[in-house]
C-alpha cells in the first residue's frame, strides 16, 4: 500500500482515478474520520458535519473511478486535510 501522502496526491491529481486500490480508498476514508458500516459489498461511510454519505463498491480489488471521484469532489467541498 502506498502512503497516504502518494494516495492523496493520486485522488486529488484526477488523472490517475482506474489505478485506486479499493483498500487504498477506504484507508483515506478512515484517516479522513469516516465511519464505515458494511452491507453485502456496499461499505457506506459517514462523518458528523458531512452532508454527503459516500457508498461504495470494489470492483475487484480495485476502486470504480466514479467513487474515487466523488470522494475528491467531497475533499474539495469540505476542505478537508489529512
Amino acid at each position: 500500500m502506498a502512503t497516504i501522502e502518494k494516495l492523496i496526491q493520486l485522488i486529488m491529481a484526477g488523472t490517475n482515478d482506474r489505478n485506486i486500490k479499493f483498500k487504498d480508498l477506504q484507508k483515506i476514508l478512515e484517516v479522513l474520520g469516516f465511519q464505515c458500516r458494511i452491507k453485502g459489498d456496499h461499505f457506506i461511510y459517514w462523518k458528523e458535519g458531512i452532508d454527503e454519505i459516500i457508498n461504495i463498491q470494489p470492483a475487484g480489488n480495485m476502486a470504480k473511478p466514479y467513487q474515487v471521484k466523488q470522494i475528491r469532489n467531497i475533499i474539495l467541498k469540505y476542505q478537508m486535510e489529512v
